[in-house]
């Protein structure tokens, strides 16, 4: 086993490798969730693997999310129980076995209001019981999510202090599970795909495959050449029919408010709030680290063109969107919430099979993997926290086309970097060790060169200079982008970007 080390050092020998003509069992298009997926379930099984990205991992879609690892509630109640039996397997696997440093049990306050009635509360019920069932059959223990109940207005307050008073009645509180960050769970798949042996190639961009040849273009240098490969798994997401033409998707729009967490008294549970004039939608208000709150989602239809992928842009949030978070926002909570509290927000791009359905919103979140007449594998639509079983699909299928040879999929057992007990690392900073797990004493240890290392990067900003550096010699950061925006997500507060930036510059010029 190689390390799970990347590195621009890195990066640079392995493409070199692959541009003098070493063929590989399987090219991954794509290194968000899905595709970094591939590359560890593919690699883990003994296949040789190289995957590519035309910027950097969880680039696109997998670092808009809501940050969850959610067990299917909402499909539950659309009926889809099989979808919501598979999402809450897929998350007892990573709460339990594959990445527990980097999911946390959140609960969740649903508030019962007297509009809204007792038959109301009483379904309501009904649901929750029934997706404490689905984590029962799936395996997950109540110690790792405990089951839901019913609250009193005071507690409801407790876990929630800006929740709205008038009318409450009480709560009903459930739990799901909650990301550190989703941008570091694509960053630890990647990274112990490297440590199997795959070849992680960011700031590469893929053109559609010929045959078992794919031609690709090194964005750093701007040198063109070929890789070959036995079999081409497509996990390009919503530019996945740039690279499979046959491929029909209809993406839509997710948004999310940044507010402080202070605003809403710091709450500990997150508040859901149902959406007006919808059935089975929900708002969602996230408490996050270092005082921030998430409020989510919308679900708009993408009209226009998505951006071509040579395009780094970031979709940027609609203002009807961000008015419509507010107002449902606004019903919900005794704290005034307003423009002016918003201090970032960001979208992303689903990218959802097209369907019958008239809504995105309807549109079924099941992933499809096909198989072109030329052996092309695409992996398709899902969701962030059935990746694992998406990518065990696209292999088995990249397996099968290519005739490989392979041992069968490890990834329901096989633990992350990071993975492991923490109880040894008495001392280490808590802060690190939540977004690090095991690792975290290694980068506590970046500061053994310089005591100051440990020191906040910015005021009010508590991302350390040890971790910059530990992104740029560990995590593949090529530059402050990398850093700001994907391994330490300061970016979803632009005024906190902008007095981060020049000491991330400094740090990454000063040498890795």
């Amino acid at each position: 086993m190689s390390s799970t080390s990347l590195s621009a050092d890195r990066r640079a020998r392995e493409l070199a490798e692959l541009a003098d003509g070493r063929t590989v069992d399987v090219l991954v298009i794509g290194l968000g969730v899905t595709g970094a997926g591939v590359a560890l379930d593919a690699s883990s099984r003994g296949l040789s693997v190289a995957a590519v990205d035309a910027h950097d991992l969880a680039n696109g879609t997998s670092r808009w999310s809501s940050k969850l690892v959610h067990g299917g509630l909402r499909y539950l109640a659309a009926g889809e129980l099989g979808l919501a039996y598979e999402s809450a397997v897929e998350r007892g696997i990573l709460i339990d076995r594959t990445a527990p440093h980097l999911i946390r049990p959140l609960p969740f306050v649903l508030p019962l209001t007297t509009p809204a009635g007792r038959t109301g509360a009483a379904v309501t019920r009904l649901g929750l019981l029934a997706a404490d069932g689905l984590r029962t059959a799936a395996g997950t223990p109540r110690s790792a999510l405990p089951g839901s109940r019913r609250v009193s207005s005071a507690e409801a307050r407790r876990l929630f202090p800006a929740i709205r008073t008038r009318d409450l009645r009480g709560a009903l509180v459930y739990w799901d599970g909650q990301l550190v960050d989703d941008a570091r769970l694509v960053v630890a798949l990647a990274r112990t795909a490297a440590g199997h042996g795959a070849a992680i190639l960011t700031r590469c961009r893929a053109e559609p495959p010929r045959g078992g040849i794919v031609p690709l273009v090194d964005v750093v240098s701007g040198r063109r050449f070929e890789i070959r490969a036995r079999t081409v798994v497509n996990a390009a997401g919503v530019w996945a029919d740039r690279i499979d033409p046959s491929v029909r998707l209809r993406p839509s729009r997710g948004t999310h408010l940044v507010l402080p967490a202070r605003l809403l008294g710091n709450p500990t549970a997150a508040l859901t709030v149902p959406m007006a004039g919808a059935r089975n939608r929900f708002a969602i208000v996230l408490p996050q680290p270092d005082d921030r709150v998430y409020v989510g989602l919308t679900d708009e239809p993408v009209n226009e063109p998505v951006p071509d992928v040579a395009v780094p842009d970031a979709p940027v949030p609609d203002p009807g969107e961000i008015s419509f978070l507010l107002e449902t926002l606004r019903g919900a909570l005794d704290t005034p919430v307003g423009a002016d509290d918003v201090v970032g927000a960001f979208a992303g791009l689903r990218p959802l099979l097209a369907g019958a359905a008239e809504r995105t919103a309807d549109l079924s979140r099941r992933h499809a993997v096909r198989t072109s007449p030329d052996g092309l594998v695409t992996v398709v639509g899902g969701k962030l926290t059935t990746y694992r079983r998406m990518a065990r699909d696209a292999v088995d299928a990249a397996v099968a086309v290519g005739r490989l040879r392979a041992g069968p999929c490890r990834t329901a057992w096989l633990p992350l970097v990071g993975a492991g007990s923490t109880r040894t690392l008495a001392g280490v900073p808590a802060r690190l060790v939540a977004r690090y797990g095991t690792e975290a004493a290694a980068v506590a240890a970046v500061a053994n060169e310089d005591p100051a290392l440990l020191a906040p990067i910015a005021d009010g900003i508590p991302v350390t200079a040890a971790e910059v550096l530990w992104a740029a010699r560990h995590e593949g950061a090529l530059d402050a982008d990398d850093v700001l925006d994907r391994r330490t997500r300061i970016g979803l507060v632009p005024a906190d970007r902008e007095r981060a930036l020049p000491a991330v510059r400094a740090l990454l010029a000063s040498g890795t």
